[in-house]
């Protein structure tokens, strides 16, 4: 089995070779993946690092939904992993995904369990809140199948924002998900919540495109913006409640970032 690892860049020489390294330290044989660097009009040393690793770097914009359709398109893998930069894998990700996909012939699409990194006490309150969020209807899925993703009409290229919501809607028409074991790691940098926050406010302004794409009554919208499952339901399901009372001043920060995040979207 081929996979490709397309990763899509914008100004990331401080990010793109962690990523690169953590691809290239795979325990998946080598000659069972290619790697494949979108790059959006970068005017630093993204590309040049990137080429280091792979001759397979390209320009593409004007965002990030068509830097990986894109990149889809030129790959030969039967699956492919779309990451971003600022994003490193742990050393089992690409063989799980593969030995998965081999015993289920079913299953077109794979979640990974992700973790938010730093240091600082709102990184770990991010670390926390991203951890309930693993195979939810608020993750994305990251492991798929080209046909099926060919087929699907891949991401779609009007929006800039829940563009792997959409995805994942459109994929579940077609078969099934399941998640795996090994995660990647999130580079977010230590936490800013000016910066945290100004990039929520460019991103919310685009979903109100996706919502209206699927309506708002669709099932998905109610959890991924309805005030229930984003405040509580998420948060508790599956005995996930258990974690909230272990550690009640992470919770406290983290509902204290959920409603500033919330307040961006209602003044959008």
């Amino acid at each position: 089995m081929l996979v490709s690892v397309i990763i899509n860049t914008k100004n990331e020489e401080k990010n793109i070779e962690k990523c690169l390294k953590s691809v290239i330290g795979q325990s998946f044989p080598a000659q069972n993946f290619e790697i494949i660097v979108i790059d959006n009009n970068s005017d630093d040393k993204t590309k040049e690092i990137a080429r280091k690793y792979t001759d397979k770097v390209f320009n593409r914009g004007p965002e990030r939904s068509a830097q990986k359709n894109f990149g889809v398109r030129v790959s030969k893998g039967e699956y492919f992993l779309h990451l971003d930069a600022d994003m490193t894998l742990s050393d089992n990700v690409l063989i799980e995904c593969a030995e998965k996909v081999r015993i289920r012939k079913d299953i077109i699409a794979l979640y990974i369990p992700e973790i938010v990194t730093g240091k600082k006490y709102f990184s770990k309150v991010r670390r926390f809140e991203r951890s309930f969020y693993d195979g939810t209807p608020i993750d994305g899925i990251r492991f798929i199948h080209k046909e099926k993703f060919l087929e699907s009409g891949g991401f779609d290229e009007n929006l800039y924002a829940a563009e792997d919501w959409d995805l994942d809607k459109r994929l579940k028409k077609m078969g099934k998900f399941d998640i795996i074991k090994s995660p990647l790691y999130h580079n977010e940098s230590e936490f800013n919540l000016k910066n945290y926050l100004r990039k929520k406010a460019y991103y919310s302004q685009n979903l109100d495109a996706y919502i209206a794409k699927w309506g708002k009554n669709d099932p998905d919208i109610k959890k991924q913006f309805g005030f229930y499952y984003r405040f509580f339901g998420v948060f508790i399901e599956n005995s996930k409640w258990q974690k909230l009372l272990r550690h009640p001043f992470l919770a406290g920060s983290m509902y204290f970032l959920r409603i500033l995040v919330g307040i961006k979207f209602l003044t959008r």
